[in-house]
């Protein structure tokens, strides 16, 4: 009983070490809980020539990604139809524009995609945050390796935060990093 009482706290602390480890999604919902903002100061800055990318609207006016640089954050999300990860986001995504629109500049570009299967998601899901098909290279400080690939970048053209997989959009961590990244 003795040795119980002596070493509890060392005990507590190698279940919690051995949690983390063995759960991925409790490591995932510790960092987002605890460590929101990225490290603004080391993020990649994107040139013109990153931003220089001819995008088709789906239900929106053709533009370009520069037309949408040095105006406000842009939340760029790279995915597709034939994405079922990518789909699983989207009503998360549906809802952060509708509480960030005014704010945020939201730019989704559907790759590896037909025009018709991204319309018609978009109809069916009555999906209205901005999506287009790129028209021209992407380069390669944009390419994503996996889908979805999403992109927050300030108005300087920095990456704030890359993520490479499913996630909440509309979480409040999600909500209080792009708040505190606006400020």
């Amino acid at each position: 009983m003795n040795f119980v009482k002596k070493y509890w706290f060392s005990a507590i602390l190698l279940v919690f070490v051995f949690v983390i480890f063995a759960f991925p999604n409790v490591k995932t919902s510790i960092r987002d809980a605890f460590f929101p903002i990225a490290a603004v100061e080391s993020a990649l800055k994107l040139d013109d020539t990153d931003y220089d990318i001819a995008l088709k609207g789906m239900n929106v006016p053709d533009a370009n990604l520069k037309d949408f640089k040095g105006k406000k954050t842009v939340f760029l999300n790279f995915w597709g139809t034939w994405c079922a990860p990518c789909r699983t986001e989207w009503p998360s995504i549906q809802e952060l524009y509708d509480a960030k629109k005014g704010k945020v500049d939201f730019v989704l570009i559907a790759v590896q995609d037909e025009e018709a299967a991204v319309k018609k998601f978009l109809q069916e899901n009555n999906y209205s945050v901005p999506v287009y098909i790129a028209q021209s290279p992407l380069s390669k400080n944009l390419l994503p390796s996996v889908f979805p690939t999403t992109y927050l970048l300030d108005i300087d053209g920095r990456i704030l935060l890359k993520e490479t997989s499913t996630r909440n959009w509309n979480s409040e961590t999600a909500n209080e990093f792009i708040d505190n990244v606006q400020r």
